[in-house]
C-alpha cells in the first residue's frame, strides 16, 4: 500500500506524519527515549492513567501504535474498544496490534463533527492529540465537543498533552518543540495549563489536570 495520504490527510500535518515508517519507530523514539528524557512525561504515568480510567467499552482517539491500549488493563477480557484516527496508517498499526479485541474502527477528523453509527462509549483517551491540532486550545478544543456525543452521560474523557507554556522544559524539549512546530508536526507554542483547563470547565462539571513536565496529564467527567 502506498504511503501517500489522501487530501483530508495531508491538511493536518500533525497527523499526517504518521506513516508505516514512522510508525514503527514511534514505541522506541517517543514511548522509549522523549517521553522521559525530553519531555519529562513518564510513559508510565500515562499507562497509569489508562489503567485507572479505561472501561470495558472505550474509545481511543489518535490511536499511535496502539501501544497504551496493548498493556492496558482493561476491566473486563473482552472489552469493546474502539480506535478513531484521520490517519489510515495509525488505524491500520493499531488494530493490528490489538487485534484480539476486534476493535471497531472509524476514520474521523475531531475537528468536525463526527458523523459515526455508534453507542456511546463508557471512556474516550485523547492522548498526545491535542498538541498535534492545528489552532489554539480555544479553537482545537471543539475536539471535546465532537466527542461528547460518543460518551455516556456517566463516562471519563481522559488523556495527555504536551504544553509550551508556563512548564519547565529542558533545553532538549525546547529545541524539539520548537523543531516540530516549524514543520507542523505540533502546533502547541501556545498552549499551556490554564487554557487545557478552561477548555475543559467550559464542557464538565468535574476535571483534574496534572503537569509531569511538558505533559498534561488531564481527566474530565459530567459533561455539561
Amino acid at each position: 500500500m502506498p504511503e501517500a495520504l489522501s487530501t483530508a490527510d495531508r491538511s493536518h500535518p500533525g497527523q499526517a506524519i504518521y506513516t508505516r515508517t514512522t510508525l514503527a519507530l514511534y514505541d522506541l523514539v517517543v514511548l522509549g527515549i522523549s517521553n522521559t528524557l525530553v519531555w519529562r512525561c513518564p510513559t508510565r504515568e500515562i499507562l497509569r492513567l489508562y489503567d485507572h480510567y479505561v472501561t470495558d467499552e472505550h474509545l481511543d482517539i489518535g490511536v499511535g501504535t496502539g501501544w497504551y491500549l496493548d498493556r492496558c488493563r482493561f476491566p473486563s477480557s473482552r472489552p469493546r474498544l474502539g480506535l478513531l484516527d484521520l490517519n489510515p496508517h495509525s488505524l491500520r498499526a493499531a488494530s493490528q496490534r490489538v487485534a484480539r479485541y476486534r476493535p471497531e474502527q472509524y476514520q474521523a477528523d475531531v475537528l468536525r463533527p463526527i458523523a459515526i453509527s455508534a453507542r456511546p462509549f463508557g471512556s474516550i483517551a485523547m492522548t498526545y492529540l491535542l498538541h498535534c491540532l492545528p489552532g489554539a486550545m480555544a479553537e482545537k478544543a471543539v475536539a471535546f465537543d465532537h466527542i461528547l456525543p460518543l460518551l455516556r452521560p456517566e463516562g471519563v474523557v481522559f488523556g495527555a498533552t504536551l504544553l509550551s507554556r508556563g512548564v519547565r522544559r529542558t533545553r532538549a524539549a525546547e529545541r524539539l518543540m520548537a523543531f516540530y512546530n516549524r514543520k507542523g508536526v505540533f502546533s502547541n507554542q501556545a498552549d499551556d495549563a490554564e487554557s487545557l483547563r478552561e477548555a475543559l470547565q467550559r464542557r464538565f462539571s468535574e476535571i483534574d489536570v496534572r503537569i509531569f513536565g511538558c505533559g498534561a496529564l488531564f481527566v474530565a467527567r459530567k459533561p455539561q
